[in-house]
């Protein structure tokens, strides 16, 4: 059968078999059959360089040779591959590994709750348990913010098809803005200042008798919004979020699920402000690119009985072997740094292209966590004079991305922000081909 052929025929079958509810299928028409490194092969026979990774999942890249290598010697092993949440060999390595990696005072210290394998599960066990060791209900949550698609995790989510869905509003929710520079809620145009006035919002929330909210369970946050559009939140917010939440014994939950494992620059995005969550989530890459998702948490918080969150499938034997290579490799082989030199490189390159097209309204991000907001220069303005947004010159490039060998996938308002994810063994060479391939499409959607 023809490349060609077997590729229309798995889309159409697809199509037939799955729900209207799919994404990144809906998008990118790829039938990957190899992969390698940050290199996709289609049944088509086409490659492409990948800038989706998973969502950020693969932080090795597709294959990894020793993940490989690893993950065939425990299939030959006869090691069990589900064992609920029972002790193996292969989960206290992995635990040992994720508790050498944590920040600040989490390290070697934190108690670990494994979750189902998705990283929504990981944010309703950070709501859960922090509601529990409190005993308040209340949520503070921000705007922009992505936490998953449960009922817990779409309710502290920002977009209206997550935020709005049925049952979400049964947990109370106190929302603040996000401090985003470029659509300042304020007015400020600036992302500091931005950040000083929601951490004063925040505060008089907590400390005003007649406010109305009172003292919630947890501030959950980003530190970087991925899917809100690679906003990135000022290291002075993030701190004055820690003083105000340590001071009145807020739970204060930070999801690293896609900023986590070096993505940012930094081991931890977190790192960088120098603060240490309460309870910190993760997922993605934590899993070497298998479905893993937990929390670590400080021991006093502890207070749950057995069954108190629960699930069969807590973190199965081949996630726990490629997660602890993912996570002792990207240390011990300095990944993180290099995807603070790989972002910056690209970043660049956007910022030369940028400035000669008034289209690209903003450049963002850290390390390989990348954003391309863009904007109709045409369009009305907004009363703080920022042109609005271009959803449909946002979704012709990524076409022609595509077309061009590239993969890549939008996020923020309206979805108007092109996203590079790639994974941290991005080559050089590469990482200059992504940006003349996004320039070649954006030439391409003038």
């Amino acid at each position: 059968m023809p490349n060609g052929a077997l590729r229309a025929e798995l889309l159409e079958r697809q199509e037939r078999r799955e729900s209207s509810a799919r994404t990144y299928a809906s998008t990118l028409p790829v039938a990957p059959v190899h992969a390698a490194g940050a290199v996709v092969t289609g049944a088509d026979g086409r490659t492409y360089l990948d800038c989706l990774s998973g969502a950020g999942t693969l932080a090795l890249g597709h294959n990894h040779p020793a993940t490989v290598a690893a993950l065939q010697s425990v299939l030959g092993s006869g090691a069990p591959l589900h064992t609920l949440d029972m002790i193996t060999p292969q989960k206290d390595a992995f635990s040992g590994e994720l508790l050498r990696r944590l920040p600040g005072g989490l390290r070697d210290t934190a108690r670990l709750h494994f979750c189902s394998p998705a990283g929504t599960d990981a944010v309703e066990a950070a709501l859960k348990l922090a509601r529990h060791a409190t005993g308040r209900r209340g949520i503070v949550a921000f705007t922009g913010a992505y936490h998953g698609m449960t009922l817990g995790a779409s309710a502290v989510s920002g977009p209206p098809r997550m935020s709005g869905a049925v049952g979400a509003d049964g947990v109370p929710v106190t929302r603040l803005p996000y401090p985003y520079g470029m659509r300042c809620p304020f007015g400020t145009g600036d992302g500091e200042e931005s950040g000083k006035l929601s951490t004063r919002l925040l505060e008089s929330l907590v400390t005003d008798p007649s406010s109305g909210v009172g003292t919630p369970a947890a501030v959950i946050l980003e530190v970087v919004q991925g899917e809100g559009g690679v906003v990135e939140g000022p290291d002075g917010w993030l701190r004055e979020v820690r003083r105000i939440t340590a001071e009145h014994g807020i739970v204060l939950v930070v999801d690293e699920v896609q900023t986590g494992i070096g993505r940012t620059g930094h081991y931890w995005a977190c790192e960088r402000a120098g603060i240490t969550p309460d309870v910190l989530v993760t997922s993605k890459a934590v899993g070497g690119g298998l479905p893993l998702a937990l929390i670590a948490y400080r021991p006093d918080l502890d207070t749950w009985r057995p069954g108190h969150h629960t699930g069969t499938f807590r973190g199965n034997t081949l996630a726990m072997v490629a997660g602890e290579i993912t996570l002792r490799t990207v240390a011990e082989e300095q990944l993180a740094e290099r995807a603070m030199k790989l972002g910056e490189r690209i970043r660049h390159g956007l910022h030369g292209i940028a400035a000669a097209d008034p289209s690209l309204g903003e450049v963002r991000g850290r390390g390989l966590m990348i954003g391309v907001e863009l904007v109709d220069p045409d369009g009305t303005p907004d009363r703080n004079g920022v042109p609005p947004g271009d959803p449909v010159r946002a979704q012709a490039v990524r076409a022609a991305c595509l077309e061009r060998g590239l993969i890549l996938e939008l996020g923020g308002r309206d979805d108007t922000v092109v996203r590079l994810l790639p994974p941290l063994v991005l080559t050089d060479e590469q990482a200059d081909s992504v940006v003349e391939r996004l320039a070649s499409a954006l030439e391409a959607t003038r």
